[in-house]
């Protein structure tokens, strides 16, 4: 799944936007849900993105009792594990998902999540 799109901010590292925008600013447009840098997605704009995606494709092929690898970024991750744990706007914003660490999760026959756990 592709990452968010970070628009103007493409292609800078963190320390530069920082320098250029300040820690605050860029700290709200990386981690809040529905502001966006600028022509750029916003968290939610990523998840409205994401998360058709997994409907339509992933999700019938988990109730199928297939097993699926989902390859994605930080952003799309975070949308996607928003949904299956049911986090608020607020509790996304916290969320850490750790790079290279396998997450699994065990779906039940409605597609629904039972358990979670970093391999």
């Amino acid at each position: 799944m592709n990452e968010r799109h970070y628009g103007d901010l493409q292609g800078l590292n963190k320390a530069e936007t920082a320098q250029k925008f300040g820690d605050a600013q860029v700290k709200l447009w990386r981690r809040s849900y529905s502001t966006r840098p600028p022509g750029g997605e916003s968290l939610a704009d990523t998840a409205a993105r994401v998360l058709p995606y997994y409907d339509q494709h992933i999700v019938p092929d988990l109730k199928a009792g297939k097993n699926v690898l989902v390859a994605a970024h930080g952003n799309s991750l975070r949308a996607l594990v928003m949904r299956l744990d049911n986090l608020t706007e607020d509790q996304v914003v916290e969320l850490n998902i750790p790079t290279g660490v396998p997450l699994k999760y065990e779906i039940d026959p409605q597609g629904m999540p039972l358990q979670h756990q970093y391999l």
